[in-house]
C-alpha cells in the first residue's frame, strides 16, 4: 500500500494551498491560518489522505486503531462495493469533507476527537516508529498523537476548515492512485470508467520509493521555509 506518499502528499497539498486560503472567506468560513493551523491542517490532511483506502482489510489506515477500524473497513468495503471503487470517488471526498465541516459546526468536541483520531492515521502512515517491534510502534504512536494534539489544543487552534483540508486529503489520494495500475473511478457510481489506469506504476515500487517520497520531503522541508515566520518563532539570543 502507498500509506507513506499518501500520508506525505496530504502534508504538501495542505501547504501548498495555504498561501491562496489565508486571510480569506470561502462560504462563510473565514481562513486565518498561522502556524498551529498550518500545522493541523497539514497533519490532518496527511490522515484524511488515508482514509479511501478503509476499503482495503491489509491498509494502513484499516490496521491503525485495531477492530475498530478493521469493523469500519469490513462496513466501507461492503458499501462501497469493495477495494478502489466509491471509497475512491469524487463523491466520496464531497461526502467524507461535508460531513466532517458538519461535524465540527456541531461539537467543538467531537472534531476534537475527530482530529485525534486523524493524527494517529497521519502517524501511523508517516512511519512514526519501528514495526518490527509493535509495541514499541504504538506507544510512540500514541504518545506522538497525544502530544500534538494538546499543543495544538492549547494553543487555540481552530478548525473552521477541517472539512476542506479532509477533501483534500482524499483527492490527493485518488491522485496518487491514479498514477497505479489500477486507477480510480473518479465518477462512481454513474461511471465505472477508471481514470489514470493506463500510466501503470506499481504500488510501493520504486519510482515511489526513490522518487516521490523524497521529492516529498523536500517539498515539505521547501514549503516550511516559506510559510513559517522563524525568526519571529526562535528564542532570542
Amino acid at each position: 500500500m502507498m500509506g507513506h506518499a499518501h500520508a506525505l502528499s496530504g502534508i504538501v497539498g495542505w501547504m501548498a494551498v495555504v498561501p491562496f486560503l489565508d486571510g480569506r472567506e470561502f462560504f462563510g468560513v473565514a481562513f486565518d491560518l498561522g502556524p498551529g493551523e498550518i500545522v493541523a491542517g497539514a497533519l490532518v490532511c496527511a490522515g484524511a489522505a488515508l482514509i479511501p483506502d478503509l476499503d482495503a482489510k491489509s491498509s494502513t489506515i484499516t490496521n491503525t486503531y485495531g477492530v475498530f477500524t478493521r469493523a469500519l473497513s469490513a462496513l466501507f468495503n461492503w458499501m462501497f462495493g469493495g477495494h478502489r471503487n466509491g471509497t475512491h470517488s469524487l463523491l466520496f471526498a464531497l461526502l467524507m469533507g461535508a460531513l466532517t465541516q458538519a461535524l465540527a459546526l456541531w461539537s467543538p468536541l467531537a472534531v476534537q476527537v475527530f482530529v485525534v483520531l486523524l493524527l494517529g492515521i497521519a502517524f501511523n502512515g508517516l512511519g512514526l516508529g519501528n514495526e518490527k517491534n509493535r509495541v514499541a510502534y504504538e506507544v510512540i504512536n500514541a504518545m506522538g498523537t497525544v502530544a500534538v494534539a494538546l499543543a495544538l489544543y492549547t494553543a487555540g487552534t481552530s478548525y473552521d476548515w477541517i472539512g476542506l483540508a479532509v477533501a483534500l486529503g482524499c483527492l490527493l489520494h485518488f491522485a496518487g492512485d491514479m498514477a497505479t495500475e489500477l486507477g480510480v473511478p473518479l465518477l462512481w457510481p454513474f461511471s465505472k470508467y477508471r481514470f489514470g489506469q493506463n500510466i501503470g506504476f506499481t504500488t510501493d515500487g520504486k519510482v515511489e520509493r526513490n522518487l516521490v517520497t523524497p521529492a516529498l520531503t523536500i517539498a515539505i522541508l521547501l514549503l516550511s521555509f516559506y510559510l513559517f515566520p522563524w525568526p519571529e518563532m526562535l528564542p532570542e539570543a
